[in-house]
């Protein structure tokens, strides 16, 4: 196992670097989009023209979707279909493959991905409409395939509470990630689905050190507001487990039993994992995010990476490159493996 003095402090590296990060915000900059065929970019730190300013209030836009319900063909993943009210994730997690998905959209998978929230304003009505649909075959849909479905945007929107209660009106089973503790506003709901196995939980969970989480993913709630999310559900009937995604070798892949020995305490009852990938832009954010926070490790964490996808931070074959190979990789899940068994997790079970 690699651990590089993991309950130090991150801290940008130059007193430059101090000044222009962005608290709050996982990405630092926004990577051009290249469905676009002009960007504009802040080139010198002293520009203060208006069109080369990035603010990072959070905006909201709302919008009318055409669809919600979205088959999912990754054999990577244990899902069927997804359903995400919104596009962008204030959560603002700097690893998060969701991010490309923002550039289809106009905007930058960067700090646009987190402070340009799309709000689909008529989900619940699309899902209505899709389950009277004569010939929908009932399979569980996962909440949360793409974005957290319970972000900040959710105690303004409340379009993921009116979702579960389309779901609980139909007998729709669905599956939920996330790891924002707004979840527990909706337990009635989930409890009263739970009474008929129609619903699961899993809970995010990437490092149970505060620092790392405070920078990783800047805008969500800590690692213990987490466990007692898995308790809260667990005690209510809900059945929940663990994800542990994504699994980094030199930030927190030695925290994979710590993490899971909590949570089986806290009565999480299965679980899943990923291995880091860094594909499209999500690349240059990382590493602009690494180097700046990690300067002491960055090196070695982004060769280690680079180690378990053949060279490149990115593998798109399926089976491969949510695990990753060689010997990094390898490791990675031989822990998950063993510690499943003794803590009573069964991996990836959802329905």
């Amino acid at each position: 196992m690699i651990n590089n003095n993991p309950n130090q402090q991150p801290a940008p590296a130059t007193k430059e670097a101090a000044i222009q990060y962005l608290k709050g915000r996982g990405a630092q900059i926004n990577t051009p989009n290249h469905f676009l065929k002009t960007n504009t970019e802040k080139l010198h730190v002293e520009a203060i023209d208006d069109w080369e300013t990035t603010g990072s209030a959070t905006q909201y836009i709302i919008t009318q979707a055409t669809g919600i319900v979205n088959k999912v063909d990754s054999p990577d993943v244990g899902m069927w279909y997804s359903m995400n009210p919104y596009q962008g994730c204030e959560h603002g997690c700097i690893y998060c493959y969701a991010r490309n998905v923002h550039e289809y959209w106009g905007y930058s998978a960067g700090i646009d991905f987190e402070s340009k929230i799309l709000v689909k304003q008529n989900a619940p009505e699309l899902l209505h409409k899709f389950l009277m649909k004569p010939g929908w075959q009932c399979q569980p849909i996962s909440l949360s395939g793409n974005t957290d479905c319970y972000q900040p945007a959710e105690q303004k929107f409340k379009l993921t509470r009116q979702l579960l209660q389309v779901c609980q009106a139909f007998n729709q089973p669905a599956g939920i990630i996330t790891k924002n503790a707004a979840i527990l506003r909706d337990t009635a709901i989930l409890q009263a689905m739970a009474a008929k196995n129609l619903v699961s939980v899993l809970v995010s969970i990437t490092s149970l050190n505060e620092p790392l989480r405070s920078v990783m993913e800047p805008r969500t709630t800590t690692a213990m507001q987490r466990l007692r999310i898995i308790e809260t559900l667990s005690k209510a009937g809900i059945r929940a487990g663990i994800m542990l995604g994504p699994m980094i070798p030199g930030l927190n892949e030695h925290e994979m039993q710590s993490i899971m020995e909590r949570a089986a305490a806290a009565g999480a009852s299965f679980s899943a994992y990923t291995f880091i990938r860094l594909n499209g832009a999500i690349a240059n954010l990382f590493k602009d995010w690494l180097f700046k926070n990690f300067p002491d490790r960055a090196n070695k964490v982004w060769h280690l990476i680079e180690q378990a996808h053949g060279g490149k931070v990115n593998d798109s074959r399926w089976g491969i490159r949510m695990r990753g190979e060689g010997p990094i990789a390898a490791l990675v899940q031989q822990q998950f493996n063993t510690y499943n068994r003794k803590y009573g997790l069964n991996a990836e079970k959802w329905h």
